[in-house]
């Protein structure tokens, strides 16, 4: 019981970076299928298949939302750096 005590904190801490990591890695993927998207939608201009106020609109969309889980990605590394150092 004492050991299980002693060591909580090291337990908490370690199950905090492990959220961490497990959600830098969904964004990760989150960030990746995005830049799909975006690929896909230069190539639907490029080939005329859709009007460039539509493809800059969503461009913009898109890149934001790139931006917005890179963010995330540099305040998540952030905490579990902070966390890791006490």
């Amino acid at each position: 019981m004492l050991f299980k005590l002693l060591f909580a904190p090291v337990t908490g801490i370690g199950w905090i970076a492990e959220q961490i990591q497990q959600r830098a890695d969904a964004e990760l993927d989150d960030t990746e299928n995005l830049s799909k998207r975006l690929l896909a939608l230069q190539l639907a201009f490029d080939m005329g298949d859709i009007p460039e106020d539509e493809f800059e609109a969503q461009e913009e969309e898109l890149l934001m939302a790139i931006q917005a889980v890179e963010d995330n990605l540099r305040a998540e590394a952030a905490l579990e750096a902070e966390v890791e150092m006490g």
